[in-house]
């Protein structure tokens, strides 16, 4: 598996987030600190645009009526959700070097993925590193 990361500014940049991020440690801590619930919004809006999909992406990631309830923030552990979202989004579109071909890609069920979209596998930490070294396969070239 590869352990490329694509940098935590375009990660952080996804997730609409407002500081500026140089590096995983400060990403880690805006995540321990709460990202706001448009992080979610955008995350899902950069894949789906408006359509039902972001909506149902979103309530995948965190079920509607907790959403709501929530205040500005999410906990820490809905961010890691959101947070891995935008990487596996980052790492897409920094292997195919196009933001389009990249949510064609995540949003496009793919035969490697068991036939599932990419951006659903990624819900889960494992399913996130199953899409990320698939990614990374493909851009090193590798069969995957």
């Amino acid at each position: 598996m590869y352990a490329a990361v694509v940098e935590p500014s375009k990660i952080a940049q996804l997730l609409g987030l407002r500081r500026r991020v140089t590096s995983v440690e400060e990403l880690e801590m805006q995540v321990e600190a709460g990202l706001p619930k448009s992080a979610l919004e955008a995350v899902a809006r950069h894949v789906y645009g408006t359509a039902p999909d972001a909506t149902a992406l979103m309530q995948r990631v965190i079920p509607a009526a907790t959403f709501h309830r929530r205040g500005v923030e999410l906990k820490p552990q809905e961010g890691e959700r959101v947070e891995r979202l935008a990487r596996v989004i980052a790492t897409a579109e920094h292997v195919w070097a196009n933001a389009e071909d990249a949510r064609t890609f995540l949003s496009t069920a793919h035969p490697m993925l068991a036939g599932k979209r990419p951006i659903e596998v990624a819900l889960t930490e494992l399913g996130a590193r199953r899409v990320e070294t698939l990614l990374w396969s493909l851009f090193y070239g590798v069969a995957a």
